[in-house]
Protein backbone atom coordinates (compact mmCIF):
# COMPACT_ATOMS: atom_id res chain seq x y z
CA UNK A 1 0.00 0.00 0.00
CA UNK A 2 1.49 3.27 -0.96
CA UNK A 3 2.20 5.57 1.83
CA UNK A 4 0.80 9.11 1.62
CA UNK A 5 2.54 11.89 3.27
CA UNK A 6 0.63 14.65 4.95
CA UNK A 7 0.94 18.03 3.36
CA UNK A 8 3.84 19.95 4.65
CA UNK A 9 3.10 23.02 6.72
CA UNK A 10 3.37 26.32 4.93
CA UNK A 11 6.62 28.11 5.36
CA UNK A 12 6.19 31.23 7.42
CA UNK A 13 8.96 33.44 6.19
CA UNK A 14 10.38 31.63 3.17
CA UNK A 15 7.93 32.95 0.60
CA UNK A 16 9.03 36.31 -0.67
CA UNK A 17 5.49 37.35 -1.64
CA UNK A 18 2.83 36.21 0.79
CA UNK A 19 0.05 36.61 -1.81
CA UNK A 20 1.66 33.90 -3.84
CA UNK A 21 1.68 31.59 -0.85
CA UNK A 22 -1.22 29.11 -1.17
CA UNK A 23 -1.44 28.76 2.62
CA UNK A 24 -2.09 32.43 3.24
CA UNK A 25 -5.75 33.38 2.89
CA UNK A 26 -6.93 36.94 3.36
CA UNK A 27 -8.58 37.47 6.75
CA UNK A 28 -12.38 37.82 6.68
CA UNK A 29 -12.03 40.96 8.78
CA UNK A 30 -13.28 43.14 5.94
CA UNK A 31 -16.52 41.15 5.60
CA UNK A 32 -16.98 41.12 9.37
CA UNK A 33 -16.47 44.89 9.60
CA UNK A 34 -19.06 45.53 6.88
CA UNK A 35 -21.58 43.28 8.65
CA UNK A 36 -21.00 45.08 11.95
CA UNK A 37 -21.48 48.47 10.28
CA UNK A 38 -24.70 47.34 8.54
CA UNK A 39 -26.03 45.87 11.80
CA UNK A 40 -25.21 49.09 13.65
CA UNK A 41 -27.03 51.17 11.00
CA UNK A 42 -30.11 48.92 11.15
CA UNK A 43 -30.09 49.05 14.96
CA UNK A 44 -29.79 52.85 14.92
CA UNK A 45 -32.66 53.09 12.41
CA UNK A 46 -34.91 50.88 14.54
CA UNK A 47 -34.04 52.85 17.68
CA UNK A 48 -34.86 56.09 15.87
CA UNK A 49 -38.24 54.70 14.77
CA UNK A 50 -39.00 53.54 18.32
CA UNK A 51 -38.02 56.88 19.78
CA UNK A 52 -40.15 58.70 17.21
CA UNK A 53 -43.17 56.52 18.04
CA UNK A 54 -42.67 57.03 21.75
CA UNK A 55 -42.42 60.81 21.38
CA UNK A 56 -45.57 60.93 19.25
CA UNK A 57 -47.40 58.94 21.93
CA UNK A 58 -46.17 61.29 24.66
CA UNK A 59 -47.30 64.33 22.67
CA UNK A 60 -50.74 62.83 22.01
CA UNK A 61 -51.19 61.84 25.66
CA UNK A 62 -50.09 65.29 26.82
CA UNK A 63 -52.54 66.99 24.43
CA UNK A 64 -55.35 64.68 25.55
CA UNK A 65 -54.58 65.36 29.20
CA UNK A 66 -54.62 69.10 28.62
CA UNK A 67 -57.90 69.11 26.67
CA UNK A 68 -59.79 66.26 28.36
CA UNK A 69 -60.85 68.03 31.57
CA UNK A 70 -62.62 70.78 29.60
CA UNK A 71 -64.35 68.23 27.36
CA UNK A 72 -65.36 66.18 30.39
CA UNK A 73 -66.83 69.23 32.15
CA UNK A 74 -68.72 70.27 29.02
CA UNK A 75 -70.07 66.76 28.39
CA UNK A 76 -71.16 66.41 32.03
CA UNK A 77 -72.87 69.79 31.85
CA UNK A 78 -74.63 68.85 28.60
CA UNK A 79 -75.71 65.41 29.84
CA UNK A 80 -76.49 66.31 33.43
CA UNK A 81 -79.80 65.13 34.75
CA UNK A 82 -83.07 66.97 34.59
CA UNK A 83 -84.24 69.14 37.42
CA UNK A 84 -87.17 67.81 39.41
CA UNK A 85 -89.59 70.44 38.01
CA UNK A 86 -88.53 69.63 34.42
CA UNK A 87 -89.01 65.93 35.02
CA UNK A 88 -92.45 66.34 36.61
CA UNK A 89 -93.51 68.50 33.65
CA UNK A 90 -93.08 65.57 31.24
CA UNK A 91 -96.37 63.98 30.15
CA UNK A 92 -97.70 60.95 32.02
CA UNK A 93 -100.57 58.65 31.27
CA UNK A 94 -102.18 55.50 32.51
CA UNK A 95 -101.40 52.43 30.43
CA UNK A 96 -104.37 50.86 28.72
CA UNK A 97 -103.74 47.76 26.65
CA UNK A 98 -104.84 48.57 23.13
CA UNK A 99 -104.65 44.93 22.04
CA UNK A 100 -102.17 45.77 19.28
CA UNK A 101 -99.27 43.30 19.38
CA UNK A 102 -97.08 45.59 17.29
CA UNK A 103 -96.92 48.38 19.87
CA UNK A 104 -94.06 48.28 22.34
CA UNK A 105 -95.67 47.21 25.59
CA UNK A 106 -92.73 47.09 27.97
CA UNK A 107 -90.41 49.34 29.93
CA UNK A 108 -86.94 49.26 28.42
CA UNK A 109 -85.36 50.08 31.79
CA UNK A 110 -86.80 47.36 34.06
CA UNK A 111 -87.68 45.08 31.11
CA UNK A 112 -91.16 44.25 32.38
CA UNK A 113 -94.31 44.57 30.36
CA UNK A 114 -96.77 47.32 31.14
CA UNK A 115 -99.90 46.09 32.81
CA UNK A 116 -103.33 47.65 32.79
CA UNK A 117 -103.39 50.79 34.95
CA UNK A 118 -99.61 51.34 35.20
CA UNK A 119 -98.54 54.97 35.34
CA UNK A 120 -96.09 55.63 32.51
CA UNK A 121 -94.16 58.65 31.33
CA UNK A 122 -93.86 59.48 27.63
CA UNK A 123 -90.76 61.34 26.46
CA UNK A 124 -91.77 64.24 24.20
CA UNK A 125 -89.31 64.02 21.29
CA UNK A 126 -89.18 60.27 20.73
CA UNK A 127 -92.45 59.07 22.33
CA UNK A 128 -90.70 56.24 24.18
CA UNK A 129 -92.66 55.06 27.21
CA UNK A 130 -91.33 53.96 30.61
CA UNK A 131 -92.61 53.34 34.11
CA UNK A 132 -92.57 56.64 35.99
CA UNK A 133 -90.32 55.29 38.78
CA UNK A 134 -87.85 53.82 36.26
CA UNK A 135 -87.53 56.86 33.99
CA UNK A 136 -87.50 59.38 36.84
CA UNK A 137 -84.53 57.65 38.40
CA UNK A 138 -82.77 57.68 34.99
CA UNK A 139 -83.62 61.33 34.27
CA UNK A 140 -82.18 62.54 37.56
CA UNK A 141 -78.71 61.71 36.22
CA UNK A 142 -79.22 61.82 32.42
CA UNK A 143 -80.94 64.26 30.11
CA UNK A 144 -81.49 61.80 27.28
CA UNK A 145 -83.79 58.91 26.46
CA UNK A 146 -82.24 55.61 27.57
CA UNK A 147 -83.41 53.91 24.37
CA UNK A 148 -82.52 56.33 21.56
CA UNK A 149 -80.34 58.93 23.39
CA UNK A 150 -82.39 61.87 22.12
CA UNK A 151 -82.09 64.83 24.46
CA UNK A 152 -85.15 65.35 26.61
CA UNK A 153 -84.41 68.97 27.41
CA UNK A 154 -83.17 71.76 25.21
CA UNK A 155 -79.52 72.78 25.63
CA UNK A 156 -80.02 76.28 24.23
CA UNK A 157 -79.38 77.91 27.59
CA UNK A 158 -76.03 76.16 28.10
CA UNK A 159 -73.04 78.04 26.80
CA UNK A 160 -69.54 76.82 26.38
CA UNK A 161 -67.10 78.62 28.74
CA UNK A 162 -64.35 78.66 26.11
Amino acid sequence: MPRTTPPSPCPTSTAPNCHDNPCHEPAPATDFNIMVIVAAIICAFLCALGLNSMLQCVVRCANRTLTEPVEWVNSRRLNSGLKKKEMVALPTLTYANSGSPSSASGCAICLTDFSEGDKIRVLPKCNHRFHIACIDKWLLSHSSCPTCRNRVKSNDNITCPL
